[in-house]
């Protein structure tokens, strides 16, 4: 019999990154987060925090690669999974491919500024030192209401 719940699957890791996003949420930041996982195990948790930083690069995946980076003691992430609600910037997908994470995984694509293969695809540029794979839409309907949500309250409730 399968456990109800898989610790181990895109899923979930996804759900964990919607917990960190939720977060931003509750900071007045634009609610997107991240979780980074080696060997099964979460050893990265991080919430955009541009606002509240005061700094135009604390996006959730760079605040994340640099705990996990940290955490492993290391620049390179080798053996590591990125999960992020949307799909990375061109300066989150720069430093994802410098730090040579295996894979990235994300929610909602964003087809003005994404990297990850929709406006551009900065993780697999042939002549760039590294590549990463790419799994997109992974609770894609969670991950768009709650930028969806955001961004209607910040119009005050306008479509």
């Amino acid at each position: 019999m399968n456990p109800l719940i898989d610790l181990k699957s895109d899923d979930y890791f996804m759900g964990e990154a919607l917990r960190q996003a939720r977060h931003a949420y509750a900071a007045d930041e634009v609610p997107v987060g991240a979780v980074i996982i080696k060997d099964g195990h979460i050893i990265a948790r991080a919430y955009n925090q541009v606002e509240c930083l005061k700094d135009a690069t604390a996006h959730a995946e760079i605040l994340a690669l640099t705990q996990a980076q940290s955490v492993v003691e290391d620049w390179r992430l080798q053996g590591c999974t990125l999960f992020v609600t949307k799909e990375p910037c061109p300066m989150c997908a720069g430093a994802i491919v410098h730090c040579r994470l295996d894979r990235v995984v994300y929610g909602l694509s964003d087809p003005k500024a994404g990297a990850a293969g929709s406006a551009m695809n900065l993780l697999q540029f042939p002549t760039l030192n590294h590549q990463c794979d790419i799994t997109q839409g992974v609770q894609e309907h969670a991950c768009h209401q709650l930028i969806q949500s955001f961004f209607r309250e910040k119009r005050g409730g306008k479509a």
